[in-house]
């Protein structure tokens, strides 16, 4: 009898790991190109939070979940879309955490999300366009829009005193959104933009560019790019020249390479980039500073990052299901929680609990390392850190 009991045991056991089944997401991101310092930070924190549910051993089913990478570049469309079919076709996925940058991210999410169903969270595309394209109730972002973004850079911008401003964007849909909600929101509180001039990113030679905006001056030169590619050109062009000695960096140009190529000569600039002081922000900055290998949560879109891998599991967990099409409808209850704000809050750190509470059937509100709360097409409602380049470095001065 004993050894019928052990048998029976060790074959529930295997019957148990059989129902073990490995859920592939794709972190879909520009590990090359124009925001590559960045994504190792993205990348880490998205799978940071994969790590935490598997250890958990809390998943329905025994799900395991397994990051599949794939690069954007963050700005050719085909490259972006070739790895977003592979990640589909070949590798299985059920959710994208991504795109990265916002042209790369519609076409991706118009080519090859929308015709598969697959659901995309992403941590970084802001484009204003994102929230009236099409997009069957599967896209949705941790990062705030761009037209919010805006208004943030026209009262930083009057708050500094400055009265004028030259603006170059880089020519993507990207650049277009910011550079247009910029000078709009800018323009209505009293200020004026002397030129709204795009630039390609790629090129060895700005002085052609730099010429144009110097021509048309203005107390601040503001750089609506990419911090490793045409932005910092353009920046090192009007140092060079002496066309502009002080720049506003909107999102997209703030990360630690930039002040650490151009130098003391960017001291004294400022500028903005959406993230968060909510408690999850601090947790999640904790446990990142404390693994083997540890890496930084206050990268610009790490945070965004994190929160989007959480929301796909913690999406399927509440769905009982990995099919996009049937968990993408839990996405929102699970980042807003019931409207009379029952349900427990969620931080960092605490997705087995949240895989626990959502299996017992009660209501969650994961706040997460940026507060995250949905309005709209699915899309955060966002705050932003202002930040000052001092000694090389960019320094946080408030929250807006």
């Amino acid at each position: 009898m004993k050894k019928l009991l052990l048998a029976s045991v060790a074959m529930s056991a295997m019957s148990g790991a059989a129902m073990a089944e490995d859920v592939k997401l794709g972190v879909l991101i520009g590990f090359t190109g124009a925001i590559e310092s960045l994504t190792p930070q993205m990348a880490a924190a998205a799978e940071l939070a994969m790590a935490e549910v598997n250890a958990s051993g809390k998943a329905a089913n025994g799900w395991n979940f397994v990051s599949v990478r794939g690069d954007t570049t963050c700005t050719d469309a085909a490259v972006a879309q070739a790895s977003a079919e592979r990640m589909v076709t070949a590798d299985g996925v059920k959710g994208i955490i991504g795109g990265d940058c916002s042209g790369v991210t519609r076409a991706v999410l118009q080519n090859v999300a929308r015709p598969n169903g697959i659901v995309m969270i992403s941590p970084s595309a802001t484009s204003p366009a994102l929230s009236t394209d099409e997009d069957d109730g599967l896209f949705f972002r941790t990062a705030p829009s761009d037209a919010r973004e805006g208004e943030v850079v026209a009262d930083i911008l009057l708050e500094h005193g400055v009265k004028s401003i030259a603006l170059t964007y880089t020519n993507t849909d990207f650049g277009k959104g910011q550079s247009e909600f910029i000078s709009k929101f800018f323009t209505e509180k009293g200020g004026k933009v002397t030129i709204n001039a795009s630039h390609d990113d790629g090129k060895a030679d700005y002085s052609a560019e730099v010429a144009a905006l110097a021509a048309a001056g203005g107390d601040i030169l503001v750089v609506a790019g990419y911090l490793d590619q045409g932005g910092k050109g353009i920046i090192q062009a009007s140092l060079d020249s002496g066309a502009f000695s002080t720049f506003y960096l909107p999102g997209g140009m703030i990360g630690d390479s930039l002040p650490l190529a151009i130098g003391p000569a960017l001291d004294g600039s400022y500028g903005d980039i959406a993230s968060s002081d909510a408690d999850g922000n601090a947790v999640l900055k904790d446990i990142s500073s404390k693994l083997a290998t540890p890496f930084d949560s206050t990268s610009s879109y790490a945070s965004e990052s994190y929160d989007a891998a959480a929301l796909i599991m913690l999406a399927m967990q509440a769905a009982g299901s990995t099919d996009p099409k049937v968990y993408k409808d839990k996405v929102m209850e699970i980042a807003n929680g019931p409207a009379d704000g029952s349900g427990e809050k969620i931080n960092p750190g605490e997705l087995g609990k949240a895989l626990e509470l959502i299996a017992a059937g009660k209501a969650i509100n994961y706040e997460g390392a940026t507060g995250v709360n949905f309005v709209g097409n699915g899309e955060a409602a966002g705050r932003y850190k202002e930040i000052v380049v001092k000694d090389s470095k960019n320094e946080t001065v408030k929250y807006h």
